[in-house]
């Protein structure tokens, strides 16, 4: 069960009307590491956990906190775009600079939602679910909610630059703080499950389940030009999981065969044995 409250989770007030900046911030609530993004990724995690009720609860709680902070974008939108209005832009427009300006607005914050936040990026892409990652395994899942954050943060951390807007700022940094936490949460479950279950994923496939594909599982391969690649931990250390020491192939040569595929068939009309035909 969810339920509304009206008040937001921190408070939502801009100095000035910026519509430009309205558009930009688009991209933190609809775009592909946006607030709606991991909204949804966390719930669909929660929703589809079975048996963890620690981790379910912990991704219920933050899901949750994440449908607050959608709310309290779509506010500083609505607010950003507060005093824009058609007659203002056409008057606006009558000054070239300006018109230059003003060319940066999102126009369906005037055309289609009517000075409100919609569900798309930027550049007016609609928001899709194929942006989140819910797979059933704790480990990957919460690999992937790090990055998510870490992505989202990097975004809200670079809106926050394009703008002197004291109000707008205040908003911003209580978001740059909770991302922040939220980067210490998966860090911490991820060391959790590591410690648990091992540090590959899936630990139900164990290395020596990979037989003779086993060795590779440790080999760098040196496939473009130079060398600096073999001065990292990946080339020259152990595996986090002591299964052996990683090998730094200099020259990796091809170890398959040639394909060989098939003709089709002259009715799939593919043309490849130079015979045409006119039934």
């Amino acid at each position: 069960m969810f339920r509304h409250q009206k008040e937001l989770q921190f408070e939502v007030k801009v100095d000035r009307p910026d519509p430009q900046l309205a558009k930009h911030i688009q991209e933190v609530l609809g775009g592909q590491f946006g607030e709606m993004s991991v909204m949804m990724q966390y719930l669909f995690q929660g929703f589809n956990c079975r048996g963890n009720e620690k981790y379910k609860d912990m991704l219920m709680d933050i899901g949750t906190e994440e449908i607050g902070h959608v709310e309290m974008l779509c506010s500083l939108i609505s607010q950003l775009l507060d005093g824009t209005s058609p007659d203002q832009q056409a008057e606006a427009a009558k000054d070239p600079t300006l018109a230059a300006i003003m060319g940066g607005v999102n126009p369906q914050h005037l055309i289609v939602s009517g000075l409100g936040a919609t569900p798309k990026d930027s550049q007016g892409v609609p928001w899709n679910s194929g942006y989140i990652i819910a797979s059933g395994n704790l480990l990957a899942d919460m690999r992937a909610n790090l990055n998510a954050e870490s992505q989202g943060r990097l975004q809200v951390a670079r809106i926050y630059h394009m703008t002197d807007d004291e109000g707008v700022r205040t908003t911003l940094r209580k978001m740059l703080a909770r991302d922040r936490y939220h980067q210490y949460q998966w860090m911490a479950a991820i060391a959790e499950l590591e410690e648990k279950n091992g540090v590959v994923v899936p630990a139900s496939f164990p290395p020596e389940a990979e037989q003779e594909a086993q060795p590779h599982g440790l080999e760098f391969w040196n496939l473009s030009q130079g060398e600096e690649s073999s001065t990292g931990l990946w080339a020259t250390g152990s595996a986090p999981d002591g299964t052996g020491d990683f090998v730094y192939v200099t020259e990796p040569a091809a170890q398959g065969n040639i394909p060989d595929p098939k003709v089709p068939a002259t009715e799939v009309h593919h043309d490849l044995d130079g015979k045409t035909s006119d039934k």
